[in-house]
């Protein structure tokens, strides 16, 4: 699956986006995935109430589902204006 980083994400990983096979269950299970690659990563997602997750570009939560997804991405929370 495509996996993408916006803003200080991407910033972090630095990388605005990769192709990841996994196995993960839900996005919570990818993250903790991602988490134990490297320290960037550790450091991106250290915070997830800091983070926001789309699965095929619908707004959800760390524990949505990702069988049959083909793209997740993480983002910090957007503000209006």
């Amino acid at each position: 699956m495509d996996v993408l980083y916006f803003a200080w994400v991407r910033e972090r990983i630095g990388l605005p986006k990769e192709r990841v096979e996994t196995d993960a269950a839900t996005v919570a299970d990818l993250v903790s995935e991602l988490r134990a690659r490297e320290d960037r990563y550790d450091a991106a997602f250290a915070d997830l109430s800091a983070l926001r997750v789309a699965v095929d570009q619908e707004l959800t939560d760390f524990d949505a589902p990702l069988a049959g997804a083909r793209e997740v991405a993480f983002f910090p929370p957007m503000t209006g204006g």
